[in-house]
């Protein structure tokens, strides 16, 4: 464990210090697109993000390299050559399209290349355990098969999350650590080696995206790309195909006695198998949502729009930092949650838990339907936005000054010279305020004659 949390901090050492000049770098090379429809910051913000997270991967891979409890890892199997030449490939198509923005189905060529590249080199999925049979053999074209489908669906799941300001860097390392839990329980608790890639990779993920969170959180000032969206789901897939592709569940004498009590006693582990999917459950019910709803409006599926789950928690009246915040809660209860049943299938009370944090998530979801206030005591420690409202004596108005106000209603000058009231939402005069609307502009037309400098 010290090796590995060695390897975690180095990569997010690495990760956070080459963010800096990477920022610096991308506002050089002008890779700052402008805003969009779709965007939700209000500022253009650079990206190249997946520069600093790519140099991080291989810091990590050299210095567990050189540890003499994970030498064994790059001994005994080829993954590591294999991620690292499928993230290199991957990592180059992101970086060209944050620069050039490449077309969306030269970028889903590059991710089934990048896949086939890695089941070249022996990361690919071997067999499949199930339910009541035990461990199903794949033929080689299936297993290539299956390989690429979870590799593009889990870098485009990743990819379509990536929409507001540390969303995807800190879902795939919530991601990542629970993966990590159960890798290395596999590995370390039934000593079997072929966990301990996986492991491996969870780590360097994770601290790939705890070294760029820092410089992601709202407001960011800068973005990962496609060139780290990309590289992170990679590295994620590539995980997943290690630990469930590649350990033999066999080895681990769960399958013994009759169908029925061999299916039972294999729970724990069957239940992890889809731990691939759990992790990403919500950037994949995102992404199928919006593909069904990009054809259902006859559009490309690759085309972009504002209907992401991100999107919808900001429409309902969340705030950007606790829609973050809510969907971190979401990927925690999932991933953990199914780590911790397969851990204690056989306890109800991980079963309650689990119904009562997702009441706990139903009621975050709705806070914009209600305004919560906080007691006096307690106000020092809260948002403004949850204290109450001071009343008191409110300030004279002088009417002469202001000129005259009937009912609250503004009052506007027409050309006659002659003051009308005009109801909020009039056309020509809606949203204004302050001294757009009837302050010191209205009064001169012309700045020049009231002596001040134009």
């Amino acid at each position: 464990m010290r090796d590995y949390l060695l390897t975690l901090c180095v990569t997010a050492a690495v990760t956070y210090l080459l963010t800096g000049p990477v920022r610096k770098f991308a506002i050089a090379t002008g890779a700052m697109p402008e805003i969009r429809a779709r965007d939700v910051h209000r500022e253009p913000t650079p990206r190249l993000g997946g520069i600093a997270m790519f140099f991080g991967l291989c810091a990590g891979l050299l210095v567990a390299d050189h540890l003499s409890n994970l030498n064994s890892v790059f001994e005994l199997s080829n993954e590591p050559r294999a991620l690292l030449s499928g993230a290199a490939l991957i990592w180059i198509i992101g970086v060209l399209d944050d620069k050039f923005e490449i077309d969306a189905l030269i970028k889903l060529g590059g991710q089934m290349i990048a896949a086939g590249v890695m089941v070249m080199q022996g990361l690919t999925i071997l067999w499949i355990p199930v339910p009541g049979i035990g461990t199903v053999s794949l033929t080689s074209w299936q297993g290539t098969l299956l390989t690429v489908a979870l590799v593009v669906i889990t870098i485009n799941a990743v990819n379509f999350v990536d929409g507001l300001d540390g969303l995807a860097a800190g879902m795939v390392c919530i991601a990542a650590a629970a993966f990590f839990l159960y890798s290395y329980r596999i590995w370390y608790g039934y000593m079997l080696e072929a966990a301990a890639p996986a492991t491996l990779f969870t780590a360097i993920l994770m601290g790939m995206c705890l070294g760029f969170l820092p410089h992601n959180m709202h407001p960011a000032r800068i973005f990962m790309g496609d060139s780290g969206s990309m590289l992170i789901g990679l590295v994620l897939a590539a995980a997943a195909i290690s630990v469930t592709g590649q350990v033999d569940m066999d080895a681990l004498k769960l399958f013994e006695g009759g169908t029925r009590e061999a299916t039972h006693a294999a729970l724990p582990v069957f239940i992890p198998l889809l731990l691939p999917l759990t992790i990403i459950a919500i950037p994949v019910a995102d992404l199928v949502l919006a593909i069904v709803r990009r054809t259902w409006k006859g559009q490309s599926p690759f085309a972009a729009d504002r209907g992401h789950l991100h999107h919808r928690l900001l429409e309902i009246g969340h705030s950007h930092s606790r829609a973050v915040l809510i969907m971190y809660f979401w990927s925690a209860l999932i991933a953990f949650g199914v780590v911790a049943y397969s851990v204690h299938s056989a306890s109800m009370w991980i079963v309650l838990l689990i119904v009562a944090l997702s009441a706990v998530g139903l009621v975050l979801l709705l806070l914009p339907r209600f305004t919560p206030r906080a007691p006096r005591w307690a106000e020092a420690f809260v948002p403004p936005r949850y204290r109450r409202r001071r009343v008191g004596p409110q300030p004279p108005v002088d009417v002469t000054a202001a000129g005259p106000v009937e009912t609250g209603i503004p009052r506007i000058e027409d050309e006659l010279g002659e003051r009308t009231p005009v109801a909020a939402g009039v056309q020509g005069v809606h949203g204004v305020n302050g001294a757009t609307a009837i302050g010191a502009r209205s009064r001169f037309p012309d700045r020049r004659r009231a002596g001040t400098r134009g």
